[in-house]
């Protein structure tokens, strides 16, 4: 695959302009809900767990996961991201 589903890349753009706009207190308060989605899509695509580096690196962790997860057809990615949009403060 050489790029992401339009609906998927669209989602995620969303997500991480979203997430640049927060506060830092904010980003660390929501960062708990991006690092389960994070590591759901790691379970649904290599079984491994993710390392926890910080909420500095999350979005970077989220941008590789969602390229797996696109490559191996992890179905409703577009609605998993648009729902933890709606999550982040």
């Amino acid at each position: 695959m050489h790029s992401l589903p339009d609906d998927v890349s669209r989602e995620l753009e969303r997500v991480v302009r979203r997430w640049r706009e927060l506060p830092a207190d904010r980003a660390l308060a929501a960062s708990r809900d991006v690092r389960e989605l994070v590591q759901d899509l790691a379970d649904a695509t290599a079984a491994q767990p993710v390392p926890e580096l910080g909420s500095a690196v999350l979005l970077d962790q989220l941008r590789v996961l969602v390229w797996d997860a696109a490559s191996a057809g992890v179905p409703d990615l577009a609605a998993r991201l648009a729902e933890l949009r709606r999550t982040l403060p």
